[in-house]
């Protein structure tokens, strides 16, 4: 149903041209992911260890490199064991719904293509006009929201099958925090979706033609910002990570895994963050639109559309050095904070924003005044802000006065 009405699948028949097409893409994607979830693990111990002043791994393979294969080839030959209390079908399903989903945005996510002059990346494989992606549904954005939250799934039921306490308690904050910054998350998408039009991921890129038109500049910034932090929070990944809080819940709701299953909520958390990089890049920053430098605009124009597939990875690698460089400087937040953050905060500054950006929209189709709608949007957003923040002073002082009395 997902790809149904896709005009890239229609018409397809066992064993074509376009079907030897289709699982070529599909045979990429799942290398491409593989690897680079492992090579992931790795850049993120080296860089780590550079800013931290150590060697970080060196021993398996020339600089450390195979390190993470033999972390996993050490987890598959480890002892599997299965809680007597937990829910067994449920306790291995977990990891999967964790893992799975990471892999199937990418089948959304254009990975290259010829975007140059206006065109929309198609290119000729094997003598078929395709774009360089798995498909290209109609609501692609949608099935990155979709998949984005069935991960949530994987770590709630992680956490309840495993039939022990400590578990339980860490998936049910666990799915607090995923499902409080979804909305801020979904809200900052909505923006987005505004200015392109289209809910298609390819039609997303192709407007996104010059540095004026990627979206973090056209949205004003605030999105991107807003996405950015509910991204991180989303992936659990630090000053976000709660959901492996160590020190108060013996290692979370994954406490009670071993094994490959460990593994898999190991690598899931990585290939999540390759991912919603991939996916940033898509939005806010062209995706595979090239960065125009000098006077010939695009310096990988000698490889053909296959330029497309390394300015994104170019940029995927910036957004993965700025997740590391967090885990390797933030403080992680206490929960409070965290919750605080993302109802007070994110959401209603994600929904003001786009509330703005809408007021713009209608004031351009109905040829308003640009500047008074701005004003006008900026002080309703500024006396919102300042309700919400007394709002919350006097549940501050409630709360206190109930403490006290008892």
């Amino acid at each position: 149903m997902m790809f149904a009405s896709d005009p890239m699948l229609d018409g397809i028949e066992a064993w074509s041209t376009e079907f030897l097409v289709v699982l070529i893409k599909v045979v990429v994607v799942f290398v491409v992911g593989l690897v680079g979830t492992m090579l992931m693990v790795w850049f993120e111990r080296k860089v780590i260890s550079f800013m931290q002043n150590r060697v970080g791994p060196d021993k398996a393979g020339p600089k450390g490199l195979l390190q993470t294969l033999a972390d996993g080839i050490k987890l598959f030959f480890k002892e599997d064991l299965l809680p007597d209390r937990s829910d067994r079908m449920v306790f291995k399903l977990a990891p999967y719904l964790a893992f799975v989903p990471a892999f199937l945005v990418w089948s959304v996510i254009p990975l290259g293509g010829d975007f140059s002059n206006g065109k929309d990346g198609t290119v000729e494989i094997l003598g078929q006009t395709t774009k360089l992606q798995l498909a290209d549904p109609p609501v692609g954005v949608l099935i990155l929201l979709a998949l984005s939250s069935i991960a949530v799934y994987g770590i709630m039921l992680a956490g309840w099958s495993s039939g022990s306490k400590y578990p339980l308690l860490g998936a049910v904050r666990a799915s607090a925090q995923m499902v409080s910054y979804e909305a801020a998350l979904g809200l900052s998408l909505a923006t987005v979706i505004l200015l392109a039009g289209t809910l298609s991921t390819n039609g997303i890129v192709t407007v996104q033609s010059g540095l004026t038109d990627w979206h973090v500049i056209a949205t004003g910034v605030v999105p991107f910002i807003v996405f950015l932090i509910a991204a991180t929070a989303e992936l659990n990944r630090p000053p976000f990570d709660l959901v492996e809080a160590e020190q108060e819940l013996v290692g979370g709701f994954n406490t009670e895994y071993s094994s490959i299953r460990f593994a898999l909520f190991f690598l899931a958390e990585f290939m999540n963050t390759i991912t919603m990089s991939a996916v940033i890049v898509t939005l806010f920053f062209g995706g595979p639109q090239p960065v125009p430098i000098g006077d010939n605009g695009d310096p990988l124009s000698f490889l053909g559309p296959f330029s497309g597939t390394i300015w994104l990875l170019l940029k995927v690698l910036v957004f993965l050095y700025v997740y590391v460089w967090f885990r390797a400087t933030l403080p992680r937040l206490r929960y409070d904070q965290l919750m605080n953050l993302g109802w007070k905060l994110m959401i209603p500054l994600a929904l003001g924003w786009f509330m703005l950006l809408a007021a713009f929209r209608i004031g351009q189709d109905e040829d308003w005044n640009r500047w008074v709608v701005g004003i006008a949007g900026l002080v309703v957003i500024a006396v919102g802000a300042w309700l919400l923040s007394a709002a919350s002073r006097v549940s501050a002082r409630n709360r206190e006065r109930e403490g006290a009395m008892f």
